[in-house]
């Protein structure tokens, strides 16, 4: 049986379950409660409390509803993402992470009121919209894959390479994107350029330029406008309604009910 529990914005102080030990491992508990967010489906396990889990919500619609309207910006985008069944999946340390076709987050990297970095909301919950969702709506221009227009971009970003992460002192002279991780396939080098490309623009990179030089340099809205031209159009194209401002966690223009089963 479903109880529908809906819960005041505001009226909760922001904190996880906290605990220790590996993300890693056989799952343990279920998703016991989720948010619909335009119908993009954020879950979360017992573990997870109701304040950290309308957090995750309310940054998903703002990155979805920038406007804060009561309605999604990006009509094409949202019914992909429904189509799609596109979800996020909150968990804590040691609980096990998210279910295949799903990205996770966990409550330890989820910090309320921090910038980028500190705060891996933004990334995680950003990348459910862009790979899950303009990846699909628009894939010959944002999909995550070999030749399509954003690719194209972060190939010359990357220097010319076109593999997986590799090491940066691999990267040619002039590449502003030298992701290393070998574990990072093509398409997820894509999902990362984007992120970066996106968050940049917003402003949100701008106070650790020098932390993120080795992966990223572009850590400004100028310096994206002005060495990334093509990247800086696809994100600035209206038609696209792709995020430009940071969300704050502060989203109230529908409510957002938990349900638990």
């Amino acid at each position: 049986m479903k109880i529908f529990v809906l819960v005041t914005l505001g009226a909760l102080l922001l904190s996880g379950c906290g605990g220790g030990g590996s993300d890693s491992g056989v799952s343990s508990g279920t998703f016991a409660k989720s948010i619909d967010v335009f119908g993009v489906n954020v879950a979360g396990k017992a573990c997870v409390g109701d304040d950290t889990l309308l957090y995750a919500a309310r940054v998903m619609a703002e990155y979805l509803d920038q406007d804060e309207n009561g309605v999604a910006d990006n009509a094409l985008l949202i019914n992909t993402m429904k189509n799609r069944k596109a979800c996020l999946e909150m968990s804590c340390p040691g609980a096990g992470g998210a279910r295949p076709g799903c990205q996770d987050l966990f409550t330890n990297e989820t910090n309320p009121g921090s910038l980028p970095g500190p705060n891996a909301a933004f990334e995680e919950i950003l990348h459910v919209v862009t790979t899950q969702g303009y990846s699909y709506a628009y894939p010959g221009v944002w999909g995550e894959k070999k030749g399509s227009t954003v690719a194209g971009f972060m190939d010359k970003a990357r220097g010319g390479y076109q593999g997986a992460g590799q090491p940066v002192a691999n990267y040619p002279a002039g590449a502003w994107y030298h992701y290393e991780d070998p574990h990072c396939d093509y398409n997820c080098q894509v999902s990362e350029y984007i992120y970066w490309g996106v968050t940049s623009l917003m402003g949100a990179q701008a106070h650790r330029c020098n932390e993120i030089a080795n992966e990223w340099e572009l850590c400004s809205p100028d310096l994206v406008a002005s060495r990334d031209a093509g990247l800086y159009s696809l994100i600035t194209t209206p038609s696209y309604a792709m995020p430009r401002r940071l969300p704050d966690g502060n989203y109230a223009a529908i409510p957002l009910t938990i349900v638990t089963e």
